[in-house]
């Protein structure tokens, strides 16, 4: 089977968005360029290690490089839903990000989940290797991301005060309660 690149370079949208309850959420990025619309689901620490990656690579870019790079926290991002048909590409695996010194701009990768013997790319590299979705952000772009990523991500079960696990609405077996059931 072949390899499938879904490229965005210049999308008008790029967000994290969720689907179901909380608790029972499917998380997805979708790109949109166009009228091309790519959606492919993730796991809610892909989302947050992908926020808090974002933000790291753009702090080290503003301390080390004649670039414009806004703060944590000085943008509002795109707070609309993901938008409809929500149809899944792939599940991603794995992810890589890097720095376009070129283009001044942040590079996304989400591969598909792959087999044991496959080796990921490089980034940007199409050679062999799974489906995988590739999104170029300017820096604004970047940091509306992950401030919105953050956002989703913490709007799901609130955390119980003694373990920190989620809170079902039926409560939970708390490992901290020695056993007991704790409501919400």
């Amino acid at each position: 089977m072949s390899r499938h690149i879904h490229l965005h370079e210049h999308p008008e949208r790029f967000i994290v968005g969720t689907v179901g309850l909380p608790g029972e959420r499917t998380f997805f990025l979708q790109a949109r360029t166009g009228n091309v619309l790519t959606s492919v689901a993730l796991e809610k620490s892909q989302v947050s290690v992908l926020a808090d990656r974002i933000d790291q690579l753009l702090d080290e870019v503003a301390a080390t490089r004649d670039a414009s790079i806004p703060p944590r926290g000085s943008l509002s991002g795109d707070l609309s839903p993901l938008e409809a048909p929500i149809v899944e590409e792939f599940r991603v695996g794995a992810m890589s990000l890097g720095w376009d010194d070129s283009a001044h701009r942040v590079v996304v990768e989400a591969h598909a989940i792959a087999d044991e013997d496959q080796t990921l790319p490089d980034i940007t590299d199409d050679s062999e290797g799974p489906d995988t979705l590739r999104v170029w952000l300017d820096a604004d772009q970047a940091r509306a991301f992950a401030e919105r990523s953050r956002s989703v991500v913490s709007a799901g079960r609130p955390p119980c005060p003694l373990c920190l696990q989620p809170l079902d609405a039926q409560g939970h077996i708390c490992p901290r309660a020695n056993g007991y059931r704790r409501r919400a």
